[in-house]
């Protein structure tokens, strides 16, 4: 099976905080904020397995940093750190960006996606090649963090 990059798969989608997207206090409400990522990181994924279908296997991280409002813009960039044998890590920043362009970060996620076969049973995923240095330094933290997943799940989480 022939590896991708990370830029292979690399998306970004933009959003408009409508009222609808607002909690009680105002701000973007975290489940819809979760519905956007939970959808770009499907599409990351589906772009690198191609032909497979995908699903979210596990959120592992959810770091809300800041809020957003209404009207206000979000960006949303995703790219894949790591692949297993039927798995793959997706993370996805998020930012608000203001009217200058400037880009502020308000939330880091990584997803876990496990591709999927035409008999609905996981399948193998294409291998990530990894370029840079920065590339390297995201496979070496999916390693912990599957070394944590892997040590929660034995204790019963």
């Amino acid at each position: 099976m022939e590896g991708r990059t990370v830029e292979f798969s690399r998306s970004e989608q933009m959003h408009v905080v409508h009222p609808k997207d607002l909690n009680g206090a105002g701000r973007l409400f975290g489940g819809a904020l979760l519905q956007m990522i939970d959808e770009l990181a499907g599409i990351v994924a589906k772009r690198h397995c191609q032909t497979m279908n995908v699903t979210t296997a596990a959120i592992d991280n959810l770091n809300f940093k800041a809020g957003a409002y209404e009207n206000d813009l979000i960006v949303l960039i995703g790219y894949v750190t790591y692949t297993g044998n039927t798995s793959l890590e997706v993370r996805i920043d998020t930012y608000v960006e203001n009217q200058s362009g400037m880009r502020y970060p308000i939330n880091r996620a990584y997803f876990v996606m496990v591709a999927m076969g035409e008999d609905g049973r996981p399948t193998k995923v294409p291998p990530l090649i990894v370029e840079t240095e920065s590339q390297k330094a995201e496979w070496e933290g999916a390693l912990l963090r599957r070394e944590n997943r892997l040590e929660r799940r034995k204790a019963g989480f």
